[in-house]
């Protein structure tokens, strides 16, 4: 390369490493390499390779210092190897999505304490420094500050990003007592078949919001005389759901009752971070919340999310799967309870410590310690539940737990038209599923995974269980196209090999 263009991508990737609040020194840490190294660089003073300007623009999270498309994610996994030592627990995602969402609520400036660093997140900074909201990452990258305009600018919304996520939905309910008329793109997300957006609809007409979908685009606008007169019935007890009626709730000037409401683990952060914004929210953890909503938020906020439970839930299958003992620190118990409950019915060895309390103050942690077991299927079927049942985005890990057990075990994913369809890509690495219809899948074991080179399925919890059986797979397996686990969990093989996996990122460049 010409000292030009040297000088060129070293500003491009000093700008990027600065936009994202990193040092040279931290730069230099997810590189494997030296700080001198990394300045070198940025001053054009370096010859610098294709594959090391990928792994730049890879962990500044930067298309712009990859010179273009570098191609999709992959990884090679060498398997059989036993984890070991202990691994902690990273911050909800479903928490964390939630909050930035609500940081619109607030015309102070708001503090998110170790936010998950994923792809969902970042399409949703996306989204919100488009319309106007300044976020940056502060003490060392781990957590974020928002200030937001004082007037949002939703003509300029990053469509592009706002369509990979299905969060943005919950844009609604902060925007309805922003302004009279705003436009959002449709949500996206991970393929899991047809999900609507009429349970949002029916909770926020009650604070007159009324939606036209026209080409892409939903076109709301906002009647503000409408006022709900009495309890919001949630038609379905989800947790995007009820999050959008908090939201709604929290602005509106009086009493709002929600009933029929999610307790899930992320619905009880947006509920504590709401009181810290000054909002009085009674029935936490219970199907009824009454929100006393306030309707100028201006304070200047400091919040920890909790532990992700489905994280969790993925590293112990980790080591289930792959015969190893490993201590999962910081597991949010009470959203875990009935999973354990079954594992240990099937024979899972594991103790815990006694409990202690998340950042949060309010969330309760333990550390888990799983050990290799001898593992029967279950009597009973494994199917969610809303909480305090078996978790939704949980099912998919007993796919790989019950391939490792004696017998057969049913599982009947009912939520999500095509998730148990995704599972049966387990019986290329040696798995025998067979798909009943699309909700119910027969799981045969034990088995004896083999090593395989597939597609990475466009949906997370099974991308991930997918990536488990290849780390217990004897061999040398190849998971292309990983955005999809990108978007949910934070440098996962970097965490997995840091505990004894092998596991190699690469593009095809």
């Amino acid at each position: 390369m010409s000292d030009d263009y040297l000088v060129r991508i070293g500003k491009l990737i000093r700008d990027a490493r600065q936009h994202r609040g990193w040092t040279q020194s931290q730069l230099a840490e997810a590189l494997a390499t030296s700080q001198s190294a990394v300045n070198r660089i940025e001053r054009g003073n370096q010859n610098i390779s294709l594959e090391m300007i990928a792994r730049i623009g890879e962990a500044l999270d930067s298309e712009i210092v990859s010179l273009g498309y570098a191609g999709p994610m992959h990884l090679r996994v060498v398997g059989g190897r036993r984890l070991s030592g202990s691994i902690d627990v990273k911050t909800s995602k479903n928490a964390c999505v939630a909050l930035l969402c609500a940081s619109l609520l607030n015309k102070g400036r708001t503090v998110l304490r170790r936010v998950a660093r994923i792809e969902e997140v970042y399409r949703l900074l996306e989204v919100l420094n488009s319309i106007g909201v300044r976020t940056r990452w502060i003490n060392e990258g781990t957590d974020l500050e928002i200030v937001p305009p004082a007037r949002l600018d939703m003509n300029a919304i990053d469509a592009d990003a706002a369509r990979r996520t299905r969060s943005i939905i919950m844009f609604l309910g902060p925007l309805l007592h922003r302004m009279d008329r705003f436009k959002l793109p449709y949500a996206g997300g991970c393929d899991l078949g047809t999900r609507t957006i009429e349970p949002h609809m029916i909770a926020l007409r009650r604070f007159g919001l009324e939606i036209a979908a026209t080409e892409g685009i939903y076109h709301a606008q906002v009647d503000h005389s409408v006022t709900p007169g009495r309890p919001i019935v949630l038609t379905e007890r989800g947790d995007t759901v009820t999050e959008n009626a908090l939201l709604a709730a929290a602005r509106h000037d009086g009493t709002t009752v929600i009933r029929n409401a999610s307790s899930n683990y992320m619905v009880q952060d947006l509920c504590f971070f709401l009181e810290a914004l000054g909002i009085r929210v009674d029935g936490i953890g219970t199907t009824t919340l009454t929100v006393h909503g306030v309707p100028h938020i201006d304070v200047d906020v400091d919040y920890s999310p909790s532990e992700d439970p489905v994280e969790a839930m993925s590293l112990l299958a980790a080591a289930v799967v792959t015969e190893s003992e490993l201590t999962i620190r910081r597991v949010p118990i009470e959203f875990l309870e009935i999973e354990l409950a079954v594992l240990e019915e099937m024979g899972v060895d594991c103790d815990r410590t006694t409990e202690y309390a998340a950042d949060n103050g309010r969330t309760r942690l333990v550390d888990l310690t799983v050990r290799p077991s001898k593992l029967e299927a279950p009597i009973d079927k494994i199917h969610p539940m809303p909480f305090p049942g078996l978790n939704i985005d949980n099912v998919p890990f007993f796919a790989a737990i019950a391939a490792s057990a004696q017998g057969q075990t049913l599982i009947h994913d009912w939520v999500y038209d095509n998730r148990a369809i995704y599972l049966t890509d387990l019986n290329r690495l040696g798995g025998r599923l067979q798909l009943l219809d699309p909700h119910r899948v027969l799981v045969s074991g034990p088995t004896r995974w083999r090593a395989a080179e597939m597609m990475c399925p466009p949906a997370l919890r099974p991308a991930v269980v997918v990536l488990l059986a290849m780390m217990a797979a004897e061999g040398t397996s190849v998971l292309r196209n990983v955005y999809v686990i990108n978007r949910g969990y934070e440098e996962l093989a970097e965490r997995l090999n840091s505990v004894g996996a092998q596991i190699e990122i690469f593009r095809d460049i």
